[in-house]
């Protein structure tokens, strides 16, 4: 029998899809403006939003921060500053505009932190702790709990003007079919109960976060599902809006974390705040060690600091030396130069047990495996050094990376041949009427991090208020027609498994469909060996792009074969999908690229080179009616 599930049908003005830190800025901020305006806001998240996206396991420090009220500096040049140190670290590729504009609000987030009860390091004068230029150092286990329940009470505050529905897994945007450019909600599926939403809209903001696992990760077997970005994270964001006939950008630049190996732990405490060396395998360092080799992509060799993509690249010259792996974070050596430099035996004493203890803390802030890697392997940071390595690339829109989707900029900051781009000039609104993004949906904005993102969120939450009230008078146009169809293909997979899982004795292998687990397998091994994996020391060429796309052309054609036996495989089937439209969007980009400006994230064999007259965005269109997609470069326009 087929797949009965009750249609649920929710009408609104706000729809806000994602419960991560844009989506609870957006929430806190869209609910104040549309609370006098009368304006009914909905958010929808597919897990719960206490414990959802990146930050749900918890952080150790805000990584963006001005410190412009006076507890770190009173610069008032700092958002200058940060949006020349973003474009140098993105080896000069920025929306400058959309960098500034999140440097001057984020300071607002961070107070409101600190309000909601956030534990933040503050030394005797009650200054914040700093670890490195903008990071500012917490004790953050709980910090996405404290930044939901803020969200939470202000969409209660609503009363019936306010929704929030949890475990519902978004899969397509919903087009007005008298304006095709415009979106007018979206659909999806609870991963609970039996029920299939329809949500329609004056105005949409996807926050549905990054993607991890479109590239093989390097925990493989019982380790699978591990890795530096939350696992759970599909890509939505950028496959929603792709699909929709939305701008992306930059898909190409995907970041490569340096991570502590196998548990993939926070290096940024260690180095920045506890200034820890690290070698290579012979305990030589490898950070300065090629200036040469650095040269050649200049001139951010010359940038303070060092851009992350070229330190990565250092770290690949020590591999092709045969000088690494292991390399070695040496913990043991901070506590010998803290012997060599405090000669009072408590002092010192003092000063271990302190360091010790902001070491495990730092681990059991936000990646506990890290701790428990330490404990079962009987390594005491004390005395013995621990591994780093490269992890595989991930998608992440609001970290050292800029990946996500084309958006307007604000009224002030934005040059005008940004703005020409758009229909309608809403802040943080895509090339689509009525969808907006934040956070890691944002593409060319790097270094946005937590704070940034909520901060954002909050700036997109007010922007997308802004046009429900401008746009009163429309009435979404969605047939009934399309809901149905659009119905069935959302639970086809669980049809299909029903329909030939007795065909064979063994339900997983079938001729008639692919589990959502295979199918992910397939795209990760293309990617990882064609399109610049860790398997390839993260090199690729036109020619292996090519073979990547003709080989994702048969992944493509079995997405309509994806079986699921539950409700949890039926989540599992379409982040499966969405992963795939973030794969072939990072392949057609890096195979548009003519040059290699990220050493570190990606190297293009054929193109050794960064190429200052390649210095532009490369962008990417969609026509799904007409499975055609469309390249476009868009100029890089300093506002500094």
């Amino acid at each position: 029998m087929p797949y009965e599930a009750e249609t649920v049908e929710i009408e609104t003005d706000v729809l806000i899809l994602g419960g991560g830190m844009a989506g609870c800025g957006a929430v806190v901020e869209a609910a104040y403006w549309a609370k006098p305006l009368g304006l009914k806001v909905t958010w929808v998240d597919k897990a719960a939003v206490d414990r959802s996206g990146p930050v749900a396991m918890g952080l150790s420090a805000m990584n963006t921060y001005m410190g412009l009220d006076g507890k770190v500096t009173q610069n008032p040049r700092r958002p200058e500053r940060f949006v020349e140190y973003v474009t140098n670290d993105q080896m000069g590729l920025a929306r400058q505009d959309l960098v500034y504009d999140v440097a001057r609000h984020v300071d607002s987030t961070v107070k409101l932190f600190d309000k909601w009860g956030l534990p933040i390091w503050k030394d005797e004068a009650g200054n914040y702790v700093k670890s490195g230029e903008w990071q500012v150092m917490i004790s953050g286990e709980s910090y996405k709990v404290i930044v939901a329940e803020a969200a939470k009470s202000a969409i209660e505050a609503l009363g019936d003007k306010g929704q929030l529905i949890e475990r519902v897994y978004i899969t397509h945007l919903l087009k007005d079919e008298k304006e095709p450019d415009r979106v007018c909600g979206a659909v999806g599926f609870s991963v609970r109960e039996d029920k299939f939403y329809v949500f329609k809209a004056k105005a949409v903001l996807c926050v549905l976060g990054g993607a991890v696992h479109v590239f093989r990760p390097r925990s493989q077997g019982e380790g699978f599902g591990r890795s530096w970005m939350a696992p759970f994270l599909g890509g939505s964001t950028y496959a929603l809006t792709l699909l929709a006939g939305g701008e992306l950008t930059q898909m190409d630049v995907t970041f490569v974390p340096p991570r502590f190996r196998d548990t993939y732990g926070p290096v940024g405490t260690f180095f920045l705040l506890f200034k820890t060396p690290a070698t290579n395998a012979y305990h030589e360092p490898y950070v300065g060690a090629y200036p040469d080799e650095l040269a050649k992509w200049g001139p951010y060799d010359k940038a303070t600091p060092v851009p992350t993509p070229l330190r990565n690249y250092e770290m690949l010259l020590a591999i092709k030396e045969a000088k690494a792996p292991p390399f070695w974070m040496h913990t043991e050596w901070v506590v010998q130069r803290f012997k060599e430099e405090i000669t009072d035996p408590k002092e010192l004493k003092k000063k271990l047990k302190e360091w010790e203890s902001e070491c495990w803390e730092d681990f059991l802030d936000m990646t506990i495996s890290a701790a428990t890697w330490w404990a079962a392997h009987n390594v005491d940071p004390a005395e013995q050094p621990s591994e780093l390595q490269l992890s595989e690339p991930v998608f992440i829109g609001s970290h050292a990376s800029s990946v996500g989707a084309w958006v307007c900029g604000p009224d002030d900051l934005m040059p005008k041949e940004y703005a020409d781009i758009f229909p309608e000039q809403y802040n943080l609104m895509t090339t689509l009427k009525g969808l907006f993004t934040a956070g890691c949906g944002v593409g060319a904005c790097a270094h946005k991090f937590s704070s940034g993102s909520h901060a954002q969120g909050r700036i997109a939450g007010k922007s997308v208020v802004r046009y429900a009230y401008d746009h009163q008078d429309y009435t979404p146009n969605v047939s009934e027609e399309t809901i149905n169809k659009l119905k069935e293909e959302v639970y086809k997979p669980l049809n299909l498994y029903e329909e030939y899982k007795n065909y064979t004795t063994q339900p997983e292998i079938n001729p008639n469909y692919v589990s959502p687990q295979m199918f992910l397998f397939r795209v990760q091994k293309i990617m990882g060996e064609y399109a610049g994996g860790w398997e390839t020391n993260y090199e690729t060429s036109n020619v292996n792009l090519e073979r990547a796309l003709w080989k994702l052309n048969f992944c493509r054609e079995d997405m309509g074969k994806l079986a699921a036996k539950n409700l949890h495989e039926l989540l599992r089937a379409w982040e499966a999908r969405h992963r795939y439209w973030v794969a072939e969007a990072c392949v057609r980009t890096r195979l548009a690229r003519k040059e290699s400006r990220w050493p570190g994230y990606y190297l293009k064999t054929d193109y050794l080179k960064l190429d200052e007259n390649e210095r532009k965005f490369i962008n990417l269109k969609y026509d799904a009616e007409k499975n055609e997609w469309q390249v476009i470069e868009r100029p890089m326009i300093p506002i500094l």
